[in-house]
């Protein structure tokens, strides 16, 4: 299209291009040319959050569940900062997004106007990519360019500063047409060198999760491990790589691993990762597999070259698609030997296995496994922010592969409520569950009203012991007894969810749990369990006591 238009309609017109079905926003008056385009498109579906934060974890959400950026719009200052959390997470995650800000007219900029930040400045350090568009003509080029950048190599988030004088522009573009991710295919030459490692390694194992996985990736991956038993770990908060029921699927790394995967990981001769960055939280602070990683062969690949040998000595790097790596791998018929999935997976089924636990009147473990007997893993989404209570559907829900996972590997609080909703939308067909703890809820509960308002369906799983549990933790293990700060006075849960508008029902006990589940189940709409718990129970694995007897040598 050539004809005159305004910078707002020239806008949406090209994310209509792009692909684009769906975005998030608070609105502002910054683009409010922006909206009035919006009204007469109705290949975009509009949700309106109730604060920008949600509506970034949102599109961060979207972006995870399509492959394709989640888009976000916001206004400037203050809605630009809030909005800030969901584009860490976005660029820690390796998930595409595209946030678009409101910005001051092109002539007030640089004279502390109302509102008014450096944008650009400002997001550099935290996105991929930062831009402003100052001039209407160039909207086409610069929202391909933003879709192109979120999308390839690495995925992550793309910030987009718009003046608001400029979106009322009326000028001619030539819109773009639509982009699509570029393929990054495999050097053979790798594919021969791994040849000869493979048959020199004696316990080979792969760390896998990241970076542009998709559905055909997990089903490439479980086709690959089952073909030569290769044991397969997930990277922090990648448990769905692949289907946990698969039978090399050996668990997942982070907080509080199962100590028989540690071993195993120590023990490998062979380190495949695959996507993976080797984080800070999958290492155990580099220290599970160090940057050096003597004794082990670290074969590294990832679609960014910018990721390989930043932190890790690779003793083969290679750059490429994750699922064209695994395509051309296939396809070699190279594979790994001497594996021991079985035994992994064996492991991992014992490790996930919740056994009652003494002296506890609510115990989540048993509450994971009554979830497990009534959903399926492959239609069933769990959304989680951060906080201890995650760690019992980390270590015992099985999950069912790529989609059925949001969780942010920055460790970002208040982010379960907005992913649910965002995942509601886009899978309806799917049971989406949004588990948070009670400081957790709090950060991003108001998007219960954006569930509301938008007909989603979600059930959120509210684990409330009167703190914040992590921090709570980590207190007791270096200032024994000496509490401060982490304790919360909360409102009553159950009440809350009923005043949003929908059903909810108080759980005091193990037995409480399964009939008020059902009850959830039975239901559709926005749905809450507020479970309430001892502080005592403080993970999965310990108490608050133990923590104090150990710190005081106890």
């Amino acid at each position: 299209m050539t004809q005159i238009r305004s910078g707002g309609r020239i806008l949406v017109d090209n994310l209509v291009a792009q692909g684009c079905d769906r975005l998030f926003q608070v609105p502002g008056e910054s683009f409010l040319a922006v909206l009035d385009a919006l009204h007469d498109t109705p290949q975009i579906d509009v949700v309106t959050c109730r604060q920008e934060g949600g509506a970034a974890f949102m599109a961060c959400a979207d972006g995870v569940l399509t492959g394709r950026p989640g888009v976000c719009f916001v206004t400037r200052g203050p809605g630009a900062t809030n909005a800030s959390i969901g584009v860490h997470v976005a660029m820690q995650d390796s998930v595409p997004m595209l946030l678009f800000i409101g910005d001051v007219d092109r002539g007030m900029r640089d004279r502390e106007g109302f509102q008014e930040i450096d944008l650009v400045a400002m997001f550099t350090p935290l996105a991929k990519l930062a831009l402003r568009i100052d001039d209407a003509r160039r909207i086409p080029e610069y929202v391909a360019r933003a879709w192109n950048t979120a999308i390839s190599g690495r995925p992550g988030p793309v910030v987009i500063a718009l003046p608001e004088d400029m979106l009322r522009d009326e000028v001619e573009a030539v819109d773009r047409l639509r982009v699509e991710r570029l393929r990054q295919d495999v050097d053979q030459a790798a594919i021969l060198t791994l040849a000869r490692m493979f048959i020199e390694a004696k316990q080979p194992l792969a760390i896998v999760g990241g970076a542009g996985w998709t559905e055909k990736t997990g089903e490439l991956l479980t086709a690959l491990s089952i073909s030569c038993d290769l044991p397969v770990a997930g990277a922090f908060r990648r448990q769905d790589a692949m289907p946990n029921d698969m039978p090399t699927w050996g668990g997942n790394l982070g907080y509080g691993p199962n100590p028989k995967l540690v071993a195993r990981i120590r023990q490998a001769d062979l380190l495949l990762v695959i996507g993976a960055r080797l984080g800070e939280a999958t290492t155990d602070g580099y220290t599970l597999v160090t940057p050096q990683h003597p004794g082990q062969t670290l074969v590294h690949v990832h679609p960014d070259p910018e990721e390989l040998h930043r932190t890790y000595h690779a003793d083969v790097a290679i750059c490429a698609g994750v699922t064209e790596f695994l395509e051309a791998l296939l396809v070699s018929g190279v594979h790994p030997i001497g594996g021991r999935g079985a035994e992994a997976h064996a492991e991992w089924l014992e490790w996930s296995t919740p056994k009652p636990r003494d002296g506890v009147s609510l115990d989540l473990g048993l509450c994971v496994a009554a979830m497990r007997e009534r959903l399926t893993p492959e239609g069933t989404i769990i959304c989680n922010g951060a906080g201890n209570f995650s760690g019992w559907w980390h270590r015992y829900w099985r999950y069912g592969g790529p989609g059925t996972q949001l969780a942010p590997t920055a460790g970002a609080m208040g982010y379960g409520v907005p992913a649910a909703v965002a995942g509601a939308l886009r899978c309806p067909d799917k049971t989406v569950v949004a588990v948070a703890g009670d400081g957790d809820f709090l950060m991003n509960g108001q998007e219960l009203a954006t569930a509301i308002q938008h007909g989603a369906n979600l059930l959120v799983i509210l684990v409330d012991n009167g703190g914040y549990g992590t921090i709570r933790m980590h207190q007791e293990r270096d200032y024994p007894r000496r509490v401060s700060g982490t304790a919360l006075h909360n409102p009553d849960f159950a009440a809350l969810a009923r005043a949003y508008g929908g059903w909810a029902e108080t759980v005091e006990s193990t037995e409480q749990f399964t009939p008020a589940l059902d009850r959830a189940l039975a239901r559709d709409g926005v749905r809450l369990l507020h479970l309430k718990t001892d502080i005592e129970a403080i993970t999965n694995s310990t108490t608050i006591s133990a923590l104090r007897a150990k710190a005081e040598g106890r």
